[in-house]
């Protein structure tokens, strides 16, 4: 008798299972799916906020954008531009377009593939790179100028890595927070969208 209910239970559940409405199944699989995509497209975006420092991603107003043009129109078309947390890239673009080799470091692959594709719709990449890495694994050896948007939580160990990287003659731009110990040799703007200067 126990054997005879297991098969009528298990005659039963097959025709439930084959009475499933086939739009109901496409729905179901659809939001699943969607669900999936989501989460992997939002972990980048996220897993900042769950490192020790986190940086977010806010993109420049275009007057910042301007301010850090202003502070590299002095600068040697020659010496190579990084930006740390190059988030996507509008300010690796704007450099290139001044005439700079100009490279992003962004931890956020999406980001990264939306910079490179940016930066080729600007016809200007021949003249920018963009990498997924992390900042703190980023040698700042090859590079004369070097700007970063940073928090204020990271700006003093910022300071000690380039004190140790920064070859004689580089120049840091320093956006929305000011390197703690050192001091800036002139500032551009006002509020939100000044930079510091500093001469190495």
């Amino acid at each position: 008798m126990f054997l005879r209910m297991d098969g009528i239970l298990i005659d039963s559940e097959k025709k439930k299972v084959k009475s499933l409405n086939p739009a109901a199944l496409a729905i179901t699989y659809l939001t699943g799916g969607a669900a999936v995509c989501l989460t992997v497209v939002c972990i980048p975006f996220l897993s900042p906020a769950l490192r020790r420092i986190c940086l977010p991603y806010v993109p420049a107003t275009t007057k910042q954008v301007e301010n850090v043009l202003t502070a590299l129109s002095t600068r040697s078309r020659s010496g190579k531009c990084v930006d740390l947390g190059s988030g996507d890239g509008r300010i690796v673009v704007a450099a290139a377009r001044s005439g700079f080799i100009s490279h992003g470091v962004e931890i956020n692959p999406f980001l990264v593939l939306y910079s490179r594709i940016a930066a080729f719709k600007a016809g200007v990449s021949h003249l920018t790179k963009f990498y997924s890495c992390d900042l703190w694994k980023t040698s700042l050896m090859p590079y004369k100028n070097i700007i970063i948007f940073g928090v204020d939580e990271m700006m003093g160990e910022l300071e000690l890595k380039m004190a140790k990287e920064l070859k004689s003659g580089s120049q840091v731009i320093a956006c929305r927070f000011p390197l703690p110990n050192k001091t800036s040799s002139c500032t551009i703007g006002s509020g939100i969208n000044q930079v510091w200067i500093y001469n190495y």
